[in-house]
């Protein structure tokens, strides 16, 4: 694990299934999204994937809420991103 990796398994993430503060609007466009395709090299949690077939794939379990997505990636405004829901999203173990 590289150092980066070694601080964020060190922070604590209380997920909430039934309402993620990341979404992408609509899915089925990601394929082609350059905004979105960005996300997968800036996010410093590494939530953004692209599949094999070109999709964009988004997991916020462990995001560090740092807002990075929000700026960079919205494009096509196809991401919508808000802060948790109060008691929900990353605790830090480091400041």
């Amino acid at each position: 694990m590289s150092k980066v990796e070694e601080k964020l398994f060190q922070n604590r993430y209380l997920v909430d299934e039934h309402h993620p503060h990341i979404a992408i609007k609509h899915p089925d466009r990601t394929r082609g999204d350059e905004a979105l395709l960005q996300c997968t090299f800036c996010c410093p949690a590494g939530c953004y994937t692209k599949t094999e077939e070109g999709d964009i794939e988004l997991t916020t379990d462990g995001c560090v809420e740092c807002g990075t997505c929000r700026i960079i990636c919205q494009g096509k405004d196809n991401l919508i991103w808000e802060y948790p829901r109060g008691g929900f999203g990353v605790s830090f173990k480091f400041g």
